[in-house]
């Protein structure tokens, strides 16, 4: 009887552990899966990444309006280098946004992005972005950052996708995790947010 209780006990310890190990096993991979399905989906306004656009522009136009914001444990002031612009669907063009540091010292920060309306995210792709690596700035340095992108053909064969004529790119710079306000040295800089001036 305790010979049979303890081969059930160890069953159940060896079925648990396979449950935690399976568990650890989803949560190191949901991150890196869940960065594949919003860049396939579009979900959550995650733009797509892309080479060049494929075919020629078409003749309809949707206006691209440029967001901008800092978290406020970086000391930068961020914002859109330019005005809204209108683009032909499938036509590649160039914006910027520009940065400047209030730290002290070096900072390092790093952008997170999304599109709105959301359903138009997977019809939005980047060619080439500031938002692909580390951006680092000294202290009181101002820098034009630029974003390469296009509005894929494919928009135009969605019939849910008539109605948007304005797509918003947003950008929000957050400090590089494992630094206190993406300093890369001690710093005493003050806390910023809004417009670069």
């Amino acid at each position: 009887m305790h010979v049979a209780t303890s081969r059930r006990n160890r069953r159940t310890m060896m079925a648990l552990l396979c449950v935690v190990a399976g568990m650890v096993g989803l949560a190191f991979a949901s991150v890196p899966l869940y960065d594949l399905f919003c860049r396939v989906t579009g979900f959550g306004g995650t733009t797509g990444v892309a080479q060049a656009p494929e075919g020629v522009a078409s003749g309809r136009r949707i206006t691209i309006r440029f967001d901008a914001g800092v978290n406020s444990g970086l000391p930068w002031r961020f914002a859109p280098a330019q005005e809204p612009m209108s683009v032909r669907v499938g036509e590649t063009a160039l914006a910027f946004y520009r940065a400047r540091s209030v730290a002290d010292g070096p900072t390092i920060g790093t952008a997170t992005y999304n599109v709105t309306p959301l359903k138009a995210a997977k019809y939005f792709d980047k060619i080439a972005c500031f938002c692909f690596t580390e951006q680092r700035l000294e202290a009181g340095e101002t820098v034009d950052m630029a974003v390469s992108f296009f509005v894929d053909p494919a928009i135009m064969e969605d019939r849910n996708l008539d109605d948007v004529n304005t797509i918003t790119l947003s950008y929000t710079f957050f400090p590089l995790l494992g630094t206190e306000g993406g300093a890369v040295a001690v710093s005493t800089a003050a806390t910023a947010s809004g417009a670069v001036r």
